[in-house]
């Protein structure tokens, strides 16, 4: 592996920023200290507790600084980095390309309102067209997240169906945001619960079945919006065939077919998109997470004509979506990608994590596409795997009490998925014990 593709994996040199004509004087000795990470973690969560919103719960830990695949937290402690900011760092963490390449953009221009445009923006959009193979006529609108490119194929849907076409149709264990747009097209009821009445029109339907399907599309249908692989619910994949169908079936009755591709676009499952590898175009793919690689970035790409004229001049819009700095990240990340083969790494390590995990005891099914890695243990005892997996140095996902999620970078080494696991049997174990002895008290 190249160095340039996996860039450095050495703990990287203090920062810093007390002092000097450019840093310190405007930053003050407090807030210096707080960009160089410096503190404990007890200190800082103390802070944490007293001035941010409880919506994320208690952090797990006060991570400070980051190279390659590792991250170091306040009190110096390394960790492996196998959640990539739930997919987010496509390259981990301090890229010096991509780190680069936004450092020289913020120093020309970073921001400009969307009354103008900018030769990152425009590059970014064509590169998103021709990886996607998208048909002439096809566009691409850039917003900030996932959610809010969900937000925009949520108006897509409204404005292709207006009131004659009432309903969206979602997938049963969905997830797609949570914004109220995006929360009504998210099956969970925990996340929509405390915010109804949702939207109107949303209709949950059975995951991967195609006559569950057939049946609940008709002429009121205005789009069907669904994940290749559910990420949230445990990496739930649908199958080629029932893509298929749902192409056939929209395409029948007059509905949008949309992809959400936030989390299995752009390489995390070994191809540039899980659907489009699956031999199905959609009428709009929404992206976001590692398209950025860690610069917050979403995007919607509406293929063909009819779609990408469905929202006019100010029917949508953003203040910071496609900034230069942001599509200047962008376009760093898919360059790297591209140019040192990181979708064959991909590949590579994402058989390694399948054929390792076959053969761990308390390992049960294991979902392996790309490096977005789902398997499910034979215990109810993901919480404590995740916890077990902290203090030995791990970052991993628990999206159920049986699942745990891997979502590394893309450019994880073989040596570092290997690490992970040799320890996995030791911290399956330790999570077990923890559970009993939690029961027998």
């Amino acid at each position: 592996m190249s160095e340039a593709m996996q860039g450095s994996d050495t703990e990287p040199e203090h920062t810093d920023l007390t002092g000097g004509e450019s840093t310190g004087k405007e930053l003050g000795t407090a807030n210096a200290a707080a960009v160089a990470g410096t503190g404990t973690s007890a200190q800082w969560l103390e802070r944490y507790s007293k001035s941010l919103m409880g919506v994320f719960g208690s952090p797990q830990r006060v991570l400070v600084r980051g190279a390659g695949s590792l991250v170091w937290d306040a009190d110096g402690k390394e960790y492996l980095d196998l959640l990539g900011g739930i997919a987010v760092n496509a390259l981990g963490h301090a890229h010096p390309f991509v780190t680069s390449v936004i450092a020289s953009q913020l120093s020309t221009l970073g921001h400009v309102s969307n009354f103008f445009t900018s030769p990152t923006q425009i590059a970014l959009a064509e590169k998103l067209l021709e990886l996607s193979t998208a048909p002439q006529g096809s566009k691409v609108f850039f917003a900030n997240s996932g959610t809010e490119a969900n937000e925009a194929a949520f108006k897509l849907a409204r404005a292709h169906g207006g009131a004659e076409r009432p309903t969206i149709l979602a997938l049963e264990g969905a997830f797609h945001g949570r914004t109220m747009g995006a929360l009504a097209m998210t099956a969970k009821q925990a996340y929509r619960e405390p915010f109804e009445p949702m939207p109107a029109g949303v209709r949950h339907i059975a995951f991967n079945d195609i006559d569950a399907l057939r049946e609940a599309m008709d002429s009121s249908v205005a789009a069907l919006i669904l994940e290749p692989i559910q990420g949230e619910a445990g990496v739930r994949p649908l199958s080629q065939e029932y893509l298929q169908a749902a192409r056939e079936l929209s395409r029948e009755h007059g509905a949008l077919l949309i992809f959400d591709e936030v989390q299995t676009g752009v390489g995390r499952t070994g191809s540039w998109f899980a659907g489009i590898t699956a031999g199905v175009t959609p009428d709009a793919m929404t992206l976001a997470k590692g398209l950025g690689g860690g610069f917050p970035i979403g995007a919607i790409i509406t293929f063909g004509e009819a779609p990408s004229h469905l929202l006019s001049a100010g029917q949508h819009g953003t203040t910071f979506g496609g900034n230069p700095a942001a599509t200047a990240a962008a376009l760093a990340t898919l360059h790297v990608l591209e140019s040192q083969n990181v979708l064959a790494n991909v590949r590579a390590v994402s058989d390694l994590f399948a054929q390792g995990l076959a053969r761990i005891d308390g390992v049960g099914e294991v979902r392996a596409f790309g490096l977005l890695v789902g398997f499910d243990l034979t215990e109810p005892v993901a919480a404590g795997v995740v916890s077990a997996g902290l203090d030995a140095g791990f970052i991993v996902n628990a999206p159920g009490p049986h699942t745990i999620r891997l979502a590394p970078p893309l450019n994880l080494s073989a040596d570092q998925a290997q690490s992970f696991l040799t320890a996995l049997p030791a911290l399956i174990a330790t999570a077990v014990a923890a559970q009993h002895s939690k029961e027998n008290s």
